[in-house]
């Protein structure tokens, strides 16, 4: 990493990371907890994610919208993201107005006021919020139900939103509870990244966020995920468009060698239009409309490396799903040309150092570090990682995870609109 933070903890905890970027008068605060949907118990998927919205309802200090309207009224903007292992606030603005994003924000980690009715509005806005991301997305139903039938036991089993059924259990005590047991500095991670002075700024830092009492050190028993012992297939039948396939393998983070092997790998399956995926399913194939692989090694527990396709209309689903196990089958059975691992290096390479020409890049990539347990050093070692990989081991990794018996597949069957309005009713027996 070109730019080394200036790393503090402070006496109840919290964790410090001030980055001086001068090169222009702006800057961007981050304020990430340890707390995301793998926090969370079954019966209360989504609390996390919950609880990111009610965080914006106000403080004693600063009531309902105020936030927000500070914010703007000094030409910056802010927002929130819900992960599985992280929940994060930003402020991006002026250089010069860095110290009111600290103080909002250090009002509200203690401050928070949760009201009922507030609660059930804000309730019916993540409702609909779910029905956008996945009832009325079909891509975005199919990997919900991937990581819903990948993980049985671990927590990644279900999504960051929530299930619907989760959402109307849910009470202004599980907020509260969670607010208390996760909203604390010893659970946080303070980011400012910037045309800031770090030892000018610590100061102020200290004054705001010290006063605010240490809490409890959230414990939480994450149940191991059992082995896989064969494949596992799902079939989703919903109002669609053209079918879809997925294909999910469980493999490890980034606490393990193989992480950047995988990285390296997912690059080279779909990274552009001169990727393996793209050049024989979408441009010599023509059987998908699009085409790609994602993997993220940067997660607290082992996670999921999948393959998805939007299959083309008149296009066979078992003919898409054929040339995704032949391409695997390469990995296997093939090693890659030197020029074709070097192109993949550098493109990850590139996409790493133009991501920390960015503040805001720079400090999700520290922060994210921080809160999945890694530490921010590892920025420095991930492009070092990535340049030791050869040949032999994108292939050890495909052998290794890539197989029939770590393998999930999502099929998504698409019905016109008319055959799922016809079948709702029958969803809905029992309700009053």
């Amino acid at each position: 990493m070109a730019l080394e933070p200036l790393e503090h903890v402070l006496s109840n905890g919290m964790k410090v990371l001030l980055v001086e970027v001068p090169k222009a008068p702006v800057a961007t605060v981050q304020v990430w907890y340890r707390v995301g949907s793998r926090n969370e118990v079954m019966g209360r998927a989504g609390l996390s994610h919950m609880l990111e919205h009610m965080m914006f309802k106000g403080t004693a200090k600063y009531p309902k919208g105020s936030f927000s309207r500070i914010i703007r009224k000094n030409g910056g903007i802010d927002n929130a993201f819900t992960g599985q292992d992280f929940t994060a606030y930003f402020e991006n603005l002026a250089a010069d107005r860095v110290e009111l994003a600290l103080e909002l924000e250090a009002d509200r980690m203690q401050g928070l006021i949760l009201d009922n009715n507030e609660f059930t509005t804000e309730r019916e806005v993540v409702k609909e919020e779910r029905r956008l991301r996945s009832e009325d997305d079909p891509q975005g139903a199919l990997v919900e139900a991937l990581f819903a039938q990948t993980f049985l036991s671990h927590p990644y089993h279900w999504p960051v939103i929530g299930w619907f059924a989760d959402l109307d259990a849910m009470s202004l005590d599980d907020l509260q509870r969670h607010y208390d047991t996760f909203y604390s500095p010893n659970n946080a991670t303070l980011v400012v990244v910037g045309d800031i002075k770090a030892d000018t700024l610590l100061p102020t830092i200290k004054h705001l966020f010290e006063p605010i009492p240490k809490g409890p050190s959230p414990k939480q028993t994450i149940s191991a995920e059992p082995d896989q012992r064969g494949e596992r297939r799902i079939v989703l039948k919903r109002e669609a468009q053209v079918p879809s396939v997925m294909m999910g393998f469980r493999v490890p983070n980034y606490s393990s060698d193989d992480a950047y092997a995988l990285g390296l790998l997912e690059s080279i399956l779909s990274d552009g239009k001169s990727s393996r995926l793209y050049q024989s399913l979408v441009h010599d194939q023509k059987n998908s409309l699009s085409v790609g692989a994602e993997y993220s090694l940067l997660q607290t527990d082992s996670g999921l490396f999948y393959f998805y396709s939007l299959v083309s209309p008149g296009a066979k689903v078992e003919a898409v799903e054929d040339a995704l196990h032949r391409e695997i089958a390469k990995l296997h059975n093939e090693l890659l040309s030197d020029l074709e691992l070097q192109r993949a290096k550098n493109q990850v390479e590139a996409s790493r150092i133009f991501e920390q020409d960015s503040n805001f890049r720079h400090a999700m990539l520290l922060g994210q570090l921080e809160s999945i347990g890694a530490g921010w050093q590892r920025a420095d070692q991930f492009l070092e990682r990535v340049r030791t990989v050869t040949a032999k081991d994108i292939q050890r990794v495909a052998r290794q995870y890539l197989t029939q018996d770590n393998r999930t597949v999502g099929i998504l069957i698409p019905l016109p609109p008319k055959e799922q309005e016809a079948s709702l009713p029958s969803l809905q027996q029992g309700k009053p």
